[in-house]
């Protein structure tokens, strides 16, 4: 048998909500700099587009399998560093990146190529200062942020660069450097742009760099390291690459994402003061499991921590057990970005790099480090402005329609259930305020924005939170035809009222997960304010609508009480008269 509706005790249902409320707005107005606004999307406050042009090392067309994988680690890389409302896009050969507000410098970095590699270092050599250079240039594929070095565990110091020419022994002189008039990069120059013209000459600039910088004769074979002619081959090698590479500021590599791991490299390194010779990578990025960002006390800067996988913990644990006071460089897109000594056996799959950085750029190492490197390399990114007027103007338009469409259902409401409407409207009201503070809490926490797709999601919405008070009140007016009272109703018609209601929320929710689960873009935002608004509307139904109607039925007040004035006079006679029909039926019998 039903609870009758004294036993539901509608305060307790009515003071939860309000609790409820007031927790959600608390958190709006005192966290997060209190600003009381969502998060919009790209249509709603314009926003930047970045244009990432894919190229492979030979100059030929990338496969469509590696840009759907370059685009899917950018999606991870947006999703980890928390820029919101952004939409990845294949275009041809092209990586398109759309980002609302002022987020376009974030959208540039997800193009970086990531590509991370371990080199044992054979030599290095101070870069001469160039002519009305500054000496702190920034790092290549990461323009005007300079790089840092460091130690990758807490028993290796970054060692002194050695100077003069290079050798075959780590940290081995000779005679000094070559004069900045001599250290001119052998790669072709620039056109005025400040890249190459075409893909052909981009290609032909790899090869050079390729042909020069990662000659295999730079190391000498393991049979041949004694051979007086291989050495000599290998130093006259390595005097022509570290001769052709001129570390210059915020100077483009075009190695980066294009270096074969396979044959040893020459590189830049330490802000650019440094220059090294590298042996042919022995452990890839790929084998990095987790990388994170964190403050060292200790040491007094910003580090980044990684954990390799299994195989790659026990290379790198076999390297450093072997490679005692020697140097491991750390190689970011061709640039080393620590090289320190070994002081010891690194165990246990965890190590750290240390240096300079400053929280973002951290921050930024370790996202990219952790979400993985790019199949890719990019040319330089094309970014354009996009305005908001058009999205404003469609919104100010579905808003009038959305406000229209309110009106409407109001009326309704109050032409049809009169008292039982105003708790309709009541309850949508409430509904609007929990809608609006959970989309402001949620653009501040997980970064969701809200665009027009998102917007119309919320319209409709207000249909189906409408659909469940009809059908609350339609099953009170079923049980009032059967000649009950309204009060004997209200927990008869509710119980009979919440499955479907249920059930019907249950669809809807079904239906805007798997539309959001399998669309993309801004069907996706459409989806996720239709799922949101039909949670939402259960926590209405249950804890404000079911609640004020249980409070009206028990109230001694007759204007309240009274059916006509809740819409309920017509089926109140209807059942009166079938109530009276049965006992007249009744008495006939007992006759």
């Amino acid at each position: 048998m039903a609870a009758s509706a004294g036993h539901l005790r509608p305060g307790r249902y009515l003071a939860f909500f309000a609790l409820i409320v007031v927790a959600l707005y608390a958190l709006v107005f005192f966290t997060g700099g209190g600003k009381p606004t969502p998060k919009l999307g790209i249509d709603l406050q314009g926003g930047t587009r970045v244009t990432l042009t894919a190229r492979t090392p030979d100059g030929g067309t990338p496969t469509r399998e590696s840009l759907n994988q370059a685009r899917q680690i950018i999606e991870n890389r947006v999703n980890g560093i928390g820029v919101g409302g952004t939409e990845v896009v294949l275009d041809g050969n092209n990586v398109v990146i759309t980002v609302p507000g002022e987020q376009g410098d974030e959208a540039k970095n997800l193009g970086r190529t990531a590509k991370l590699g371990f080199r044992k270092v054979v030599t290095s050599q101070p870069v001469a200062p160039q002519p009305g250079q500054p000496g702190q240039p920034g790092q290549p594929g990461q323009p005007g942020q300079p790089p840092a070095t460091g130690a990758p565990s807490s028993n290796a110091t970054p060692p002194p660069a050695s100077s003069g020419a290079p050798s075959s022994k780590p940290g081995g002189g000779g005679a000094p450097g070559a004069e900045p008039a001599q250290q001119q990069s052998t790669a072709p120059a620039p056109p005025p742009s400040g890249g190459p013209a075409t893909e052909e000459d981009a290609a032909k600039e790899i090869q050079q760099a390729k042909a020069i910088r990662q000659n295999p004769a730079l190391v000498p074979a393991p049979d041949k390291a004694s051979d007086p002619a291989a050495q000599a081959a290998q130093k006259a090698a390595a005097e022509k690459a570290f001769a052709s590479l001129h570390c210059v500021p915020n100077g483009k590599d075009p190695l980066v994402g294009n270096d074969d791991p396979k044959l040893p490299l020459v590189a830049c390194g330490d802000k650019d003061t440094n220059k090294y010779l590298l042996e042919p990578e022995f452990l890839p990025g790929t084998e990095i499991s987790n990388a994170n960002s964190g403050y060292d006390q200790q040491r007094g800067q910003w580090v980044v921590d990684l954990s390799f996988k299994s195989e790659g913990g026990k290379i790198w644990g076999d390297f450093t057990s072997k490679n005692v006071n020697q140097q491991a460089a750390f190689v970011l897109d061709t640039n080393v970005v620590s090289a320190p000594t070994i002081q010891g056996a690194i165990l246990g799959g965890n190590t750290q790099i240390t240096g300079k950085f400053s929280q973002t750029e951290a921050k930024q190492l370790a996202d990219i480090l952790k979400y993985g490197s790019l199949p890719l390399s990019f040319a330089s990114s094309d970014a354009t402005t996009v305005s908001a007027t058009l999205g404003l103007a469609s919104l100010e338009a579905g808003l009038i329609a959305g406000g229209i469409g309110l009106l409407v259902v109001f009326v309704y409401c109050l032409f049809y259930y009169r008292l039982l409407g105003i708790l309709t409207i009541l309850s949508l009201g409430l509904s609007g305020l929990l809608v609006y503070a959970v989309l402001v809490l949620l653009g501040r926490w997980i970064g969701y924005t809200l665009d027009l797709a998102g917007v119309a999601g919320l319209i409709i919405a207000i249909g189906i939170t409408a659909d469940s008070f009809v059908i609350y009140f339609e099953r009170l007016k079923d049980e009032i035809r059967e000649g009950r009272t309204f009060r004997s109703a209200v927990p008869r018609g509710w119980v009979r009222a919440r499955r479907t209601i249920l059930a019907s929320d249950a669809v809807s929710f079904l239906a805007a997960a798997i539309l959001y689960i399998i669309a993309v873009g801004d069907v996706q935002g459409f989806a996720f304010t239709l799922g949101m608004s039909t949670v939402l509307d259960l926590v209405v139904v249950y804890l404000v609508t079911h609640p004020l109607v249980a409070l009206v039925s028990t109230s001694k007040s007759k204007f309240l009480s009274n059916p006509k004035h809740l819409g309920l006079g017509a089926v109140q006679q209807l059942g009166s008269q079938r109530k009276s029909t049965r006992v007249g039926r009744a008495h006939v019998k007992e006759a």
